[in-house]
């Protein structure tokens, strides 16, 4: 019950009381704290992460503990968008701490990775990054997959630096040797949209084309998405410098130099007024506010899509993330509630719905949602 609310501190109180009670090594309490980053909940996953830390090194869980600690701050940086110069200074030195504690080797590759990310997009230092990438692709009995995952951030980190074709070779290698896994598909994907960057359209729009039918879903809709953009703008009254300025803002997006992403896109709209790309600029502007914490402007921007282009693709996607919006960041739960109806009411057959309806019937007190509650449960 205490989950279903999301009351995770009452919810750390409990966990922590089974944890003493039953003389437990802290597995409880490194299942709620993963869940609580899930939720953006931090400080409580940070409390109980450092719950299990306070056993000592001898615990079973220290080690993923330790790592999880570091995860879950980097994720209340990057993922709220809030990237001040002292909270990234201290996450770097809280990452030199931890691998220098724990060492390089097979179980702190993650850690090492997301290190590198840190550097390579938030710290401006890409040589080093790459260094980082690379001693751990070299790791003795490093798994093929991780390998392949650790050539991709190194790919994205090439875009930064400008070299697009190495970035590409990197690509390439892993969609050549994962063709059929999951992780190649992601490879091929990176690659279409890096060349969807370099004003590439129709070669990009031809790779996006397979990549529709990927088994993924993620993969799938963001091959969808993308292909249908270049296909509905490429060529339209035979001026592709709307869609050249959009694929620019969209690297200046990736690359976290979001005010040139947003005055690149504001200059379409003043350029080029009432394009058909209108509607896509407005919902990349929206995730660019929600980035840069200024969650009302985006809301309104999410709002002015739903009413100005109700029968576009866009719209129950924007529909949807207003909703989520309004529930987890304007902490609006009754406004929520209504979003998450019109959204099933207007958009049945939307990919949301499943999820709409879910968090709609929860909102509504619907007795039978309760996420994850046995964690807190006393093992019979």
């Amino acid at each position: 019950m205490l989950l279903q609310e999301k009351d995770f501190e009452s919810a750390l109180i409990q966990a922590k009381a089974l944890d003493k009670r039953n003389d437990e090594n802290g597995s409880r309490l490194m299942a709620l704290g993963n869940l609580c980053v899930s939720n953006q909940e931090y400080k409580t996953a940070e409390d109980c992460y450092t719950y299990i830390l306070q056993k000592g090194k001898s615990n079973q869980n220290y080690i993923s503990a330790r790592m999880q600690l570091i995860h879950s701050r980097d994720q209340q940086i990057t993922i709220s968008g809030n990237y001040d110069p002292e909270a990234i200074k201290k996450l770097e030195s809280d990452y030199e701490t931890a691998i220098t504690e724990l060492g390089k080797n097979q179980i702190t590759a993650p850690l090492i990775s997301d290190y590198a990310h840190l550097k390579a997009f938030h710290l401006g230092k890409t040589e080093e990054a790459i260094a980082l990438l690379e001693e751990t692709i070299a790791m003795p009995g490093i798994a093929p997959q991780f390998s392949a995952k650790c050539k991709l951030e190194l790919g994205d980190i090439l875009i930064l630096t400008g070299e697009m074709w190495d970035a590409s070779l990197y690509y390439s290698q892993v969609d050549k040797d994962f063709k059929n896994d999951a992780i190649g598909r992601e490879a091929k994907f990176k690659n279409a949209r890096l060349s969807f960057y370099m004003g590439e359209f129709e070669w990009a729009g031809a790779q996006l084309n397979v990549l529709k039918a990927a088994t993924s879903q993620l993969i799938s809709n963001d091959a969808m998405s993308l292909g249908l953009l270049i296909m509905d703008n490429l060529g339209l009254d035979s001026i592709t410098e709307p869609l050249l300025m959009y694929s620019r803002a969209d690297l200046y997006e990736f690359c976290n130099r979001n005010d040139q992403s947003m005055a690149t896109l504001d200059s379409i709209l003043t350029q080029f007024p009432a394009h058909s790309l209108t509607d896509e600029i407005w919902f990349k502007q929206a995730g660019i506010q929600v980035k840069k914490g200024n969650f009302t402007e985006a809301s309104k921007l999410y709002m002015d899509i739903v009413e100005t282009y109700p029968d576009d693709i866009l719209a129950d996607d924007a529909l949807y993330r207003l909703a989520d919006l309004t529930e987890n960041k304007l902490q609006d739960k009754e406004k929520a509630k209504t979003l998450y109806e019109l959204l099933l009411t207007k958009f049945p057959g939307s990919l949301y719905a499943v999820d709409a309806r879910k968090k709609f019937r929860m909102l509504r007190g619907d007795s039978q949602f309760q996420n994850n509650a046995p964690i807190l449960q006393e093992k019979l």
